[in-house]
């Protein structure tokens, strides 16, 4: 996977706030990839749903906002 990931689970709240803020904070284009039904997602990322990965392999873990999804794309 290239570029920005959000994975996050269906039927998920934060992640329905998580777009939300990557929407407020402008990001750019990303995949939505969901861990249901994918064992090793599920097992890495379990819980801690919504991340956003970059194509560095860097992850911003919710909770998040506008501002600190905008500072950890400029790194």
């Amino acid at each position: 996977m290239s570029g920005l990931v959000l994975f996050q689970r269906d039927d998920c709240h934060l992640c329905d706030q998580a777009l939300a803020v990557l929407a407020q904070a402008r990001a750019p284009a990303f995949e939505s990839v969901f861990i249901d039904d994918d064992a090793p997602l599920e097992a890495r990322y379990g819980t801690r749903v919504p991340v956003l990965r970059d194509g560095a392999g860097r992850e911003l873990e919710w909770p998040f906002d506008a501002a600190s999804v905008q500072r950890w794309l400029k790194q």
